[in-house]
C-alpha cells in the first residue's frame, strides 16, 4: 500500500497528463488557425502551415529518401504527411492516396500536439516552475527541438538553412501561440479536475 503523499502525487500527474492532452489538442487547432490567418494577412500562397515541419520540399536524406526509393514521397508532402506515409508503409504495408495522406498528416499533427501537451502537463505537476512564462518557453522549446532539430534530422523536412529567416520567425511565432494556448487550457482543465 502506498502512502498518501505518493498516491496524491500519482493522481496529480495523471490529472496533469489529462489537462496537458486537452491543452495540446486545443493548441494544435489554435496554431493551425493562427497560421491560416497569418497566411491570409501576408498573402502567403505557399501553404497555410508555415512551420518548417509543415513546409513542402523534398529532403534528400532519412525518411524522405526511404519514401523516395519506394516512389511514395512527393515534393508537395510536408513532414506530417511523410510521417503518416512512413507509418502506413512500415506498419501496415500500405501506400496512402494523396487525400488519405493529407488526412493522416493532420492526425499526426494533432497526435504530436497532444503528446507534447501531455508531457508538458505531467512536467508541470512534478516541476511547477515549468509553467512559468505562460507556456511561451514551452512553445519555444517545441519549436527548437522539433521544428529546428528532430524533424530535419529525420529527413522529414529540409535542413533549417534551406528556409528563409521569415519562415523561422513565422514558425517560432506559431509555436509561441501553441505554447500559450496549451498552458491556458491546461491550467483551466487542471483547475476543474
Amino acid at each position: 500500500m502506498r502512502d498518501n503523499g505518493q498516491s496524491r502525487r500519482d493522481g496529480d500527474v495523471l490529472k496533469g497528463l489529462a489537462a496537458g492532452i486537452a491543452g495540446g489538442l486545443v493548441a494544435s487547432f489554435v496554431m493551425n488557425q493562427f497560421q491560416a490567418l497569418w497566411s491570409k494577412l501576408t498573402e502567403d500562397e505557399e501553404r497555410s502551415h508555415g512551420a518548417q515541419s509543415r513546409q513542402q520540399g523534398t529532403p534528400q536524406h532519412g525518411v524522405a529518401r526511404e519514401l523516395q526509393a519506394r516512389g511514395s514521397d512527393e515534393e508537395e508532402d510536408d513532414a506530417t504527411e511523410r510521417t503518416a506515409q512512413a507509418i502506413a508503409e512500415g506498419v501496415f504495408d500500405h501506400k496512402l492516396s494523396k487525400p488519405a495522406k493529407q488526412t493522416a498528416g493532420a492526425a499526426v499533427h494533432y497526435a504530436f500536439g497532444m503528446t507534447t501537451g501531455a508531457f508538458y502537463g505531467a512536467t508541470c505537476e512534478l516541476l511547477p516552475e515549468a509553467a512559468a512564462g505562460a507556456g511561451l518557453p514551452f512553445g519555444a522549446f517545441v519549436w527548437l527541438t522539433a521544428d529546428e532539430g528532430v524533424v530535419p534530422l529525420l529527413g522529414l523536412s529540409k535542413p533549417p538553412t534551406e528556409y528563409p529567416l521569415e519562415k523561422h520567425a513565422y514558425a517560432f511565432a506559431a509555436h509561441l501561440v501553441y505554447g500559450l494556448t496549451t498552458e491556458l487550457v491546461r491550467r483551466a482543465v487542471r483547475a476543474a479536475l
